[in-house]
């Protein structure tokens, strides 16, 4: 038996019991990665190497979703970097 999949309101298609998840990535001062999901409260983690980030962030999305019963009310639209002068 195959993977059954869905097709979301953007026309992207995920394995049925799935969700995706935006991860904001940025790098520290001490050269650590820091990763955060914006739509869960709390969630975020680090690590020195992109790899160890990435399947930190899975473990701590998984356990996030598992404590609290997620609705994400917003959709993710984009980010922008904004120069100022500070």
């Amino acid at each position: 038996m195959g993977t059954k999949f869905v097709t979301d309101a953007q026309g992207n298609k995920t394995a049925a019991g799935m969700k995706t998840f935006n991860v904001i990535i940025e790098q520290d001062n001490e050269g650590f990665y820091v990763a955060t999901v914006p739509e869960l409260k709390g969630c975020h983690t680090q690590a020195k190497s992109l790899d160890i980030l990435l399947d930190r962030i899975k473990e701590a999305i998984a356990l996030c979703v598992e404590v609290d019963d997620i609705i994400i009310p917003n959709q993710f639209v984009g980010f922008q970097r904004i120069s100022v002068f500070v």
